[in-house]
């Protein structure tokens, strides 16, 4: 009787084991990326971006380019520096007011825009807070290497790769460097960094951001004057 009841127990503890490995197994995190139900979104202008789920959040895969708000009020455009310099609305502008950098890099927005009620983002989408970013970056290992699997594999200038690749884009996020439009209007680091906004406050007159770097596996949080314009994704709601 006392073996037969051993017997018994081992084939359950055996059995716990095999059940416990198949949920280890089925609910280990993968940066790989992930095509959602729904592989594209349109804003109001009628651009169509793609769409990738990294962790449990839906991003658009490129940089936000549009010129209304979500209820049809246009966003001015802005192609002169001193009139950057003075806004204290909405508005974007194209890095160095040149047309053909919107074509890989989208708009930069500075974060009146982004914070404007009439919602910038596509129907169903919004900018992600300063909380939604820090998802993202840890669910990618943390700020230290997250920048690596964000980057897209072209369109940045390399430094000497000493420590191995600098980007794999292994989420599939696919940042390209847009750069940024500084607070004077004049502008910097296209084709090195990208930046993108936050619709988080950290004081008046800033907020949080997120960027990577060409030169390090890096994606830093850090906070800018609200008036400088960067780039946009948008996160499913």
């Amino acid at each position: 009787m006392k073996n037969y009841f051993t017997m018994k127990n081992f084939k359950k503890v055996s059995f716990l084991i095999v059940i416990a490995m198949l949920l280890l197994f089925s609910c280990s995190k993968s940066d790989s990326p992930v095509v959602p139900p729904s592989t594209t979104v349109s804003d109001i202008d009628g651009h169509n971006y793609a769409l990738v789920t990294i962790g449990t959040q839906c991003w658009t895969q490129t940089n936000l380019n549009v010129s209304k708000y979500r209820n049809g009020d246009v966003i001015p455009q802005v192609n002169d520096a001193a009139q950057w310099a003075s806004l204290t609305t909405g508005a974007w502008c194209y890095y160095q007011y040149n047309s053909a950098n919107g074509t890989d890099y989208g708009k930069l927005y500075n974060w009146y825009a982004v914070h404007d009620a009439r919602g910038l983002a596509p129907t169903g989408y919004h900018v992600p807070s300063d909380a939604e970013w820090n998802t993202l970056i840890w669910f990618l290992g943390g700020e230290g290497v997250a920048g690596t699997k964000m980057k897209a594999t072209t369109l940045w200038t390399w430094s000497d790769p000493i420590y191995g690749p600098l980007a794999t884009n292994s989420s599939g996020f696919t940042a390209f460097p847009g750069g940024y439009c500084n607070y004077n209007g004049s502008f910097n680091t296209i084709s090195q960094f990208a930046y993108w906004w936050s619709s988080s406050e950290s004081s008046t007159a800033e907020a949080w951001c997120r960027t990577v770097s060409y030169s390090n596996f890096v994606a830093n949080r850090d906070y800018h004057y609200k008036t400088r314009g960067f780039s946009v994704r948008c996160l499913r709601d």
